[in-house]
């Protein structure tokens, strides 16, 4: 058995996140940005440690104020922005031990290239104890979704966007994919959300969440996505996956834009899930559905909003280090 990365739901060793920290990046948004973050950290620290990167001392203090007593752990690091599920390695399993895998970062396409971020992948899994490959192409974290039996679900519009690897097709991603994660057999999907600042990152369309299943968005009344949602669920079922169906929180705005708000980012923990929710009217139906997926968690909502202002939320933010 080649190494790859169990299904998010087996079990964590810890998870790796990090904590908004740079105020000239986040702006208004920063002190409730951090009380969102800190309240998810709380949640998944119930059942695992949760290993926290903070880019300054001003963070540090308030993530230390706010989180005093939970099962964290704090690491001192210059990172440009909190999404390590990009940044961050991949962990995996082999028969030979633990490994990580750490891919060129060009800033989701060259739109958001901040110092510190391209070294996180290297310090991360130096501070985890694991050794980290290296590998020259751009490949984010949140570009792919796997099941851990070397099935993966990506888009067309991320993976084969010239803004990442530009002389590369889909038989040559399929084949780092292979060579790299141990991905042997690859679900193309089509596009991503509307205004994902990712160019379609996967985790907040489509989610693993059993071996061969699939969770997928249903369309909402006024969803801007019907037709990405609709054209999903008709790629999975030929591909012969079994299809969940999630609520959509449809059209959801800000500042007069339509963001790229979704259930489906929610993150996988030892004894929670945590599912992001917007004040919208599938908030406590999308958290039921997806707690049916997991009876042996507690399925908890938390609010998203202004981590959302960055572009992600918590799968974005998480990155799951296996036992």
């Amino acid at each position: 058995m080649t190494a790859r990365q169990p299904g998010e739901w087996m079990p964590h060793a810890a998870t790796w996140t990090a904590f908004p920290s740079a105020a000239d990046l986040w702006e208004d948004d920063l002190a409730p940005a951090q009380t969102e973050v800190a309240a998810m950290v709380r949640a998944i620290a119930t059942g695992e440690r949760v290993e926290l990167l903070v880019a300054n001392d001003d963070a540090m203090a308030v993530a230390r104020a706010m989180l005093a007593g939970a099962n964290v752990g704090f690491h001192a690091y210059g990172f440009g922005d909190i999404w390590l599920r990009d940044t961050g390695p991949l962990f995996m399993q082999s028969p030979v031990g633990d490994a990580a895998a750490g891919f060129r970062f060009n800033g989701w396409g060259g739109k958001y290239d901040l110092p510190g971020d391209d070294g996180v992948a290297a310090f991360v899994a130096k501070a985890a104890g694991v050794p980290l490959a290296r590998h020259g192409w751009v490949l984010e974290g949140g570009a792919i979704d796997c099941d851990g039996t070397g099935l993966a679900v990506t888009t067309e519009q991320c993976l084969l966007n010239p803004n990442r690897n530009p002389k590369m097709d889909r038989a040559e991603v399929e084949s780092h994919l292979r060579r790299d994660l141990g991905i042997d057999r690859v679900l193309w999907l089509g596009e991503g959300l509307l205004n994902d600042h990712t160019d379609g990152h996967v985790d907040n369309l489509a989610r693993f969440v059993a071996p061969g299943v699939l969770a997928l968005p249903v369309a909402a009344a006024d969803d801007p996505n019907r037709d990405v949602f609709a054209d999903a669920h008709e790629r999975a079922r030929d591909f012969g996956l079994e299809v969940v169906g999630i609520p959509s929180p449809g059209k959801v705005m800000r500042d007069g834009e339509i963001v790229p708000a979704s259930h489906m980012n929610f993150y996988i923990a030892n004894s929670v899930v945590v599912v992001p929710t917007y004040g919208a009217v599938s908030d406590a139906a999308a958290v039921a559905a997806i707690g049916a997926l997991f009876p042996g968690r507690q399925c908890i909502g938390l609010r998203a909003d202004h981590i959302l202002t960055g572009g992600g939320s918590f799968h974005c933010i998480t990155q799951q280090q296996p036992a």
